[in-house]
C-alpha cells in the first residue's frame, strides 16, 4: 500500500468515525438526560455492577482475537479466512460456556459482586456475552479494512436503541430492568447489522494448530486486557462493597457522563490510531510521525474540553443529569479535567504498545498503576465520598507518569517532544481559560454561563487560527477529507 493510498484510507476512516461519534453524541446525551430523570441513582448502581462482571467474562470469550485479525499479516486470503473462522467459533463457543456458568452460579456470583438477590437479573443480562462475541470478529474485519462506513451504520442503530427501547421501558418499569433489556436489544441490533453487511460469512472450519498459533500471538494481549479490566473496574467492586447503590450510581454515572462527552473524539479516533500504527510497526520514523500527528489532533480538541469540564461542571450536570444528581457535579468537573489529560498522554501510548505487538509493556503499565491506585482507593473509600472522587480523579496523573516513563525508555518517544507538539493547543487553552475564570467569577447565572461557554469556544479557535494557522489546517485535514 502506497503512502498516498494509506493516508487516503486514514482520512476516509476518520471522516466516517467522526460522523459516527458526532451523531452518537447528539443522540446519546438526549437518552441519558431522560433516563437520569426517570431512574434513581440506585438503578444505575445495580447495572454498573452487572456490567463489571459481564465485561470481565467478555475478555475470555473474545480471547483478544480482534487484535490478531487487525494486526496479523496473513500469507494469503485462505489463511485469513481460516483464521477468521477459528477465531469466530472459539469466541462463540467460549461465550456460551461462560454464559452457562454464570447462569448456573448466578446467586453466589451476585453475592460476591455486591448485588445479593439479583442472580436472575445477572443471568438475563449475561445474554450480552454471546451476542457481543458473535459481532466481535466481524468488527475486527471491518476495522482491518478501514470500513468505518459499515461500523457507522451499526453504531447509529445502537445509539438509537435507548430512545426506541430503553426510555419507553423506563417510563413503564422505572427500574434497572429498562437498562438491562435496552442493552440486550442494542447487542441484538448490532449483531444483525454487522452480519447483514458482512462480506465474510462464518462456515465451519476448525484447526487446533491455527488456534495455537493465534493464542501464542494474543496470550499477552489477553493478560493485558485482564489488567486493563482490573484498572477500570476494581474501583467499582470496591465502591460497591463499601458504599451503597446510591453512591455507586453517583460515582459511575459521573464517569460515564465524562466519557460520553470526551468519547466524541476518543471513540472516533482510537480504533483508527490502532489500525494506522499497526500498519507502521516496521517503519520506525513513520510510526513516530503517525503517533505525533494523532496526538496533536486529539490534543487540540480534548485539552480545551478538559478545562471546560472543570469550569462548567455545574451546568453540565444540571443539563445532562438533573437536580437529583447534584452530588456528581464536582466529581464530573475534576474527573473530566483529569481524564482529558489522560487521553492525550496515556491512551495513545497504550494503543502504540499494542500496535507494536508489545502488550507486555501495556501489562507493565497497568500493574504499576494498580499497585498505586488500589491502595489509595481503599484508603479514600473509608474517609468520605469527596475524598474518594478526588483520589480517583488524581490517579489519572499516576497513569500518565507511568506511561510517559515507559514510552521514553522503551520506545524513545520523549515527553518533552510530546509537549512541544502540543504547545499550540496548550497556549490557546490557557487564553481560553483566562476568559473562563474571569467570566465565571463575574456571574454564575445559567444564561451567562451558556454565553461564556460559546465565547470560550470561539476564543479558542480564533487563537488557534491567528496564532497557529498550520495547526488549524492540520485539524481540518483530519475532519474533512481533501479532494485530490
Amino acid at each position: 500500500m502506497t503512502d498516498s493510498s494509506f493516508n487516503t484510507k486514514i482520512k476516509t476512516a476518520i471522516k466516517w468515525s467522526v460522523i459516527t461519534e458526532i451523531t452518537a453524541k447528539v443522540v446519546t446525551p438526549i437518552s441519558s438526560m431522560i433516563l437520569a430523570r426517570l431512574l434513581a441513582p440506585e438503578a444505575f448502581g445495580v447495572v454498573v455492577t452487572l456490567t463489571m462482571l459481564i465485561s470481565f467474562a467478555e475478555i475470555f470469550s473474545d480471547a483478544c482475537f480482534q487484535k490478531y485479525l487487525v494486526q496479523h499479516d496473513f500469507k494469503d486470503d485462505e489463511d485469513r479466512v481460516q483464521s477468521t473462522n477459528v477465531a469466530f467459533w472459539t469466541n462463540f463457543i467460549m461465550s456460551l460456556f461462560i454464559w452457562a456458568i454464570i447462569a448456573f452460579f448466578r446467586n453466589p456470583i451476585a453475592e460476591i459482586v455486591g448485588s445479593p438477590g439479583l442472580g436472575y437479573v445477572l443471568a438475563i443480562a449475561s445474554i450480552s456475552i454471546p451476542l457481543a462475541s458473535f459481532s466481535s470478529i466481524q468488527m475486527a474485519l471491518y476495522k482491518r479494512d478501514f470500513d468505518f462506513n459499515t461500523l457507522f451504520k451499526s453504531r447509529i442503530i445502537g445509539v438509537l436503541i435507548p430512545i426506541i427501547v430503553t426510555v419507553p421501558l423506563a417510563l413503564i418499569l422505572k427500574n434497572y430492568w429498562a437498562l438491562v433489556i435496552g442493552t440486550i436489544a442494542r447487542d441484538v441490533a448490532n449483531a444483525l447489522v454487522l452480519t447483514y453487511y458482512s462480506k465474510w460469512i462464518p462456515h465451519f472450519f476448525y484447526s487446533f494448530s491455527k488456534l495455537k498459533e493465534m493464542f501464542a500471538f494474543t496470550m499477552w494481549t489477553l493478560i493485558e486486557s485482564l489488567s486493563i479490566w482490573a484498572a477500570s473496574y476494581l474501583d467499582i467492586f470496591i465502591v460497591g462493597k463499601c458504599l451503597d447503590a446510591y453512591y455507586l450510581g453517583i460515582y459511575k454515572i459521573s464517569m460515564i457522563t465524562v466519557v460520553q462527552i470526551s468519547g466524541l473524539i476518543t471513540s472516533a479516533v482510537t480504533p483508527i490510531v490502532f489500525s494506522s500504527l499497526s500498519r507502521m510497526q516496521d517503519n520506525k520514523e513513520g510510526f513516530r510521525n503517525v503517533f505525533f500527528k494523532f496526538q496533536k489532533f486529539i490534543g487540540m480538541i480534548i485539552l480545551p474540553l478538559g478545562f471546560g469540564f472543570y469550569f462548567y461542571s455545574d451546568l453540565i450536570t444540571d443539563i445532562l443529569l438533573g437536580s437529583q444528581w447534584g452530588a456528581a457535579a464536582d466529581f464530573i468537573g475534576l474527573y473530566g479535567f483529569s481524564l482529558c489529560i489522560l487521553v492525550i498522554f496515556s491512551y495513545l501510548c497504550s494503543e502504540a504498545y499494542r500496535a507494536l505487538g508489545k502488550p507486555k509493556l501495556s501489562l507493565l503499565v497497568q500493574v504499576l498503576y494498580i499497585l498505586v491506585f488500589i491502595p489509595a482507593l481503599l484508603w479514600a473509600v473509608t474517609v468520605d465520598f469527596e475524598t474518594l472522587y478526588v483520589v480517583r480523579s488524581l490517579s489519572c496523573f499516576a497513569m500518565i507518569l507511568i506511561n510517559l516513563t515507559v514510552m521514553y525508555f522503551a520506545e524513545k518517544i520523549s515527553p518533552i517532544q510530546m509537549i512541544k507538539e502540543l504547545s499550540p493547543a496548550i497556549i490557546c487553552t490557557v487564553i481560553m481559560s483566562i476568559w473562563s475564570v474571569l467570566s465565571t467569577s463575574y456571574n454564575d447565572g445559567f444564561l451567562w454561563t451558556v454565553i461564556s461557554i460559546f465565547i470560550s469556544i470561539i476564543l479558542y479557535f480564533l487563537s488557534l487560527t491567528f496564532l497557529f494557522p498550520k495547526e488549524k489546517a492540520l485539524l481540518l485535514q483530519f475532519v474533512i477529507r481533501k479532494k485530490r
